[in-house]
């Protein structure tokens, strides 16, 4: 299971929304694909899922290019777009049911009753669509979506609109599909994200500005800053004549924030550091950023 992008353009009219685009997203797992109103994100995923074309380059799925062979592509691939289209008044049992046939799934009737267990919707199986919540109606299209078994999901802000109950259940959802699946998200809510990707992948104006596994992405980022604590009443100027710190901060609890040279991890250079001065260390961890600092550093 893969998606795999390279060198990818795309133009609208005279207006170039993706630039050289190329990133590779292997086996199960959830990526997160993030960026600000206009960066490209759902075209992106529009593109991935078949609905439009690339103006140059290649997007792959599973080794096949989306241009080549559309029909192979759309069979493993399930996609949620931003705005989840629905039959009103169509039952949520039947809209399944004619989502199966049109998919020519197999052992139709248990493939239906194994999406509805999945996504939470027996209690909701006989009520109109037109009458369910949005999070309900998101469950819905995720059952849609997931009815021919797809290998790879393809989810443009699964939770807009929803309110913080239905975004917890919609993320467990996507978490445990995760598992067994290539999914890949876009969202606004970087908690969210922090909360269930593997990996990121940022778009900016286009262009990719980051492209990681997200722990690592947030290390990066921070620079690798160590928090210290010692016993003794120190402050930041104790550390101006120590080659390996590029800079280091007192904070308001008596805390020192070291960031060291190159980006690289000093802890180990800190402790010999502070056995040689005579000064004893009581705490010392590494300091990751949140994902929105990241974010805002790399979009802003």
């Amino acid at each position: 299971m893969s998606i795999s992008v390279k060198n990818l353009d795309k133009y609208y009219g005279r207006q170039k929304v993706l630039k050289n685009i190329s990133f590779n997203v292997e086996g199960v797992g959830v990526t997160g694909f993030l960026g600000p109103n206009g960066a490209g994100k759902s075209t992106m995923m529009k593109i991935l899922s078949g609905l439009i074309s690339p103006s140059a380059g290649r997007a792959e799925i599973n080794g096949m290019d989306v241009l080549a062979y559309p029909g192979k592509v759309k069979k493993i691939v399930g996609y949620l777009p931003e705005h989840n289209p629905l039959y009103a008044d169509m039952y949520v049992r039947e809209f399944l049911d004619m989502t199966a046939s049109i998919y020519k799934v197999r052992e139709k009737q248990k493939a239906v009753h194994k999406v509805i267990e999945m996504t939470g919707l027996a209690q909701e199986q006989k009520k109109k669509i037109g009458n369910l919540s949005k999070g309900y109606k998101q469950r819905v299209g995720l059952a849609k979506n997931l009815l021919h078994n797809p290998e790879v999901l393809i989810l443009d802000e699964p939770t807009t609109g929803l309110d913080p109950n239905q975004i917890i259940e919609i993320r467990n959802l996507i978490k445990e599909t995760g598992k067994e699946k290539t999914v890949m998200l876009s969202s606004h809510i970087m908690q969210e994200v922090e909360a269930i990707c593997d990996k990121i992948i940022i778009i900016n104006n286009g262009e990719i500005v980051a492209d990681g596994v997200t722990s690592e992405l947030k290390m990066q980022a921070s620079g690798r800053i160590t928090e210290l604590e010692f016993l003794e009443k120190v402050d930041n100027e104790i550390f101006i004549n120590a080659d390996f710190v590029e800079k280091a901060d007192l904070t308001e609890t008596g805390k020192i924030l070291v960031k060291g040279c190159n980006n690289r991890d000093v802890r180990a250079e800190l402790f010999r550091w502070a056995v040689a001065k005579g000064l004893t260390i009581i705490s010392m961890q590494q300091k990751e950023q949140r994902l929105e600092d990241v974010f805002r550093l790399l979009t802003k």
